[in-house]
């Protein structure tokens, strides 16, 4: 080989072998680089992890805080929300990871768009939401080889007290109109009302200020049950009572089948005084009274309970809540042979318990109102034995604890089975009933 050729090989591996070396190193550093951004997107990925069970923690917290307000105390809330935190030795920490509560949170609110009162009462919170929100510094594994150490990170989570139901509902109330109901209220916010004057204020305003034209309906039942003749003296402004008839499988309750014109949108938030329902509860304007109390069959609501359920089963909505709201003193009586046939006239206090116990199997809600309701076995329930009084057999026909709710008139009374509260306003019980229909939900947090 000659010396030139020999001088262009040996050049040539010198090159080669500088080449590789150079390669090396490329790859090195591309390694490296490599290597350090697939360790920051793992870290990433932790932080998104945390950042969502931070959120969760969150948003758990201000449920929990929600469902508590005006319930007890002022502190209630605000202690159930931070037990529900990711604040260490709280129910949902987080592995690894240290979180705190921002200084002046949990915040109660009184947020004036939702259209829930903030008023609680004496002692309680007087709000309508609470927000939380927390946050935590995220340990970095692999970053901190590149002195990024912690990440921090904060949630919010902003929630309402129950009220406002999101589905639709179609509503039967069924109204006692014994005698009775006509009787005043000293308790009622109503000055000079009677018991069912009362009742009827109560429907006017879970009508205007809880119910949605667009959404809701609602259905009138009464007992004694008017005969279908005389029926439309109850909400034709008349101001007569419409004939009744005794307690009977065949008896009609019915006085106005389910309807949405309680409101229009031509109305706004105002009540359609031109609907028959919205007069047959005294919203008609002046010289329309509303239905009256008629008397004179005693009291006996199971009948009117399962034609509740008869008309919601035939005439509501699928995909709707199917609600009863049945307000009475409870204290089933009618006397057999004249004011009731004979094979209803033995435990009427437990064919009305029987009645909405196979009405909530069947879907749908019973939510009774025991109105100045006994809790003496002996003095109510007559009929039954012993074995309910008027409060017993309205709390057991609940479909829920916390859908019985129970009002003392003004009166002393204190029906207050399964620890249900008692109120001393049909109105205020009225509203309560449909609150009861909702849960403690999220709202945005820019809420106002």
């Amino acid at each position: 080989m000659s010396g030139s050729k020999k001088t262009a090989l040996a050049f040539a591996r010198r090159m080669w072998r500088a080449q590789r070396g150079a390669t090396a190193v490329t790859v090195a550093l591309f390694m490296t680089v490599i290597i350090g951004m697939c360790g920051f997107v793992i870290d990433l990925g932790h932080v998104a992890y945390v950042q969502r069970q931070l959120q969760s923690s969150t948003d758990a917290a201000a449920l929990a805080g929600a469902a508590e307000i005006n319930c007890c105390s002022t502190t209630k809330a605000s202690a159930s929300a931070t037990l529900y935190s990711a604040v260490a030795g709280k129910n949902n920490v987080i592995k690894g990871v240290t979180a705190t509560m921002v200084s002046g949170y949990p915040l109660l609110k009184c947020f004036t768009s939702t259209g829930i009162s903030c008023t609680g009462g004496t002692g309680v919170d007087d709000a309508n939401g609470i927000v939380v929100k927390q946050t935590a510094s995220v340990p970095m594994w692999f970053s901190s080889i590149f002195g990024l150490t912690t990440i921090p990170i904060t949630a919010t989570a902003t929630a309402g007290v129950q009220g406002g139901p999101a589905e639709s509902m179609d509503i039967e109330v069924v109204l006692d109109t014994t005698q009775s109901m006509t009787n005043p209220d000293t308790g009622c916010s109503v000055s000079g009302a009677s018991r069912l004057g009362c009742a009827e204020a109560g429907l006017q305003g879970i009508l205007k200020n809880q119910l949605s034209y667009s959404a809701d309906k609602i259905s009138l039942l009464t007992f004694p049950g008017p005969t279908t003749g005389t029926v439309a003296n109850d909400y034709n402004c008349s101001g007569k009572n419409p004939s009744i008839t005794s307690y009977s499988s065949t008896t009609n309750y019915s006085v106005l089948g389910l309807g949405n014109d309680f409101k229009t949108k031509a109305s706004g938030s105002n009540l359609n005084t031109s609907s028959s329902t919205v007069k047959a509860i005294g919203g008609g304007g002046s010289g329309c009274p509303g239905m009256q109390a008629p008397g004179g069959e005693g009291t006996y609501y199971a009948g009117a309970v399962s034609a509740a359920v008869s008309d919601l089963s035939t005439n509501g909505r699928s995909g709707a809540a199917h609600v009863i709201i049945l307000l009475s003193d409870g204290d089933a009586n009618a006397k057999s042979g004249t004011q009731i046939s004979s094979t209803l006239a033995k435990n009427q206090c437990a064919q009305a318990v029987t009645a909405a116990q196979n009405a909530t199997k069947a879907g749908d809600i019973i939510i009774p109102i025991a109105y100045g309701s006994s809790t003496s076995t002996s003095s109510s329930c007559s009929t039954d034995g012993g074995n309910y009084s008027a409060c017993s057999a309205l709390a057991a026909m609940a479909s829920l604890p916390k859908y019985f709710l129970a009002v003392n008139q003004g009166n002393g009374t204190s029906c207050n089975e399964t620890g249900a509260p008692v109120v001393t306003d049909v109105v205020n019980a009225m509203g309560q009933a449909i609150d009861s229909l909702g849960a403690p939900r999220l709202l945005p947090d820019n809420t106002q």
